[in-house]
């Protein structure tokens, strides 16, 4: 069985940058460990937007400027980015919440080969329920584990709500 990691959007912006909180911040030595540790396939997502951001419709709703390409708030987290050092990894960039390229890519990169999923990052109330749940659409029949633990939300509220709504759609939440 192939293990896959999914790190979702684990950048400078949202861990200590524009849209950090100290729970994201919190959350970055498990995530890194984490990934020190996994064995397998490990993807990792980019929030990814251009300098006209604050011009498209998510940029009118949430009017913060963040991840935009090449800046240094669109980086991994520097303790993420050691962790990912001499490991194989695929990169994805995302323009928005989910990343609809993900589940082709994951299709791809096992085959006909048996596999989990196993998803951190941020936020766990946009990101890492927007993607958790277009996984578990494509995939419905596989073990999807979101661990909320190596997640943190917006809020400590919207996190645990995001676990609720993850919970309900039979999606695997470990380490409450």
């Amino acid at each position: 069985m192939k293990n896959i990691l999914v790190v979702v959007d684990m950048q400078k912006d949202f861990v200590d940058g524009s849209l950090g909180t100290q729970e994201a911040v919190s959350i970055r030595e498990k995530v890194a460990h984490k990934i020190e540790e996994f064995q397998g396939l490990i993807i990792v997502t980019y929030d990814t937007h251009s300098e006209d951001y604050l011009d498209t419709p998510e940029g009118r709703k949430l009017p913060v400027e963040h991840c935009v390409k090449g800046t240094d708030g669109w980086k991994l987290d520097d303790r993420v980015a050691k962790a990912l050092e001499g490991k194989s990894y695929i990169s994805v960039e995302k323009p928005t919440f989910g990343s609809v390229e993900l589940p082709s890519i994951i299709s791809e990169a096992v085959g006909d080969e048996e596999f989990s999923l196993e998803l951190v990052g941020l936020c766990t109330d946009i990101c890492v329920v927007s993607n958790a749940l277009l996984l578990k659409a494509n995939f419905p029949e596989k073990a999807i584990i979101v661990d909320a633990a190596c997640c943190a939300g917006v809020t400590v509220q919207t996190h645990k709500d995001a676990l609720s709504v993850m919970k309900m759609c039979q999606i695997d939440v470990i380490n409450e």
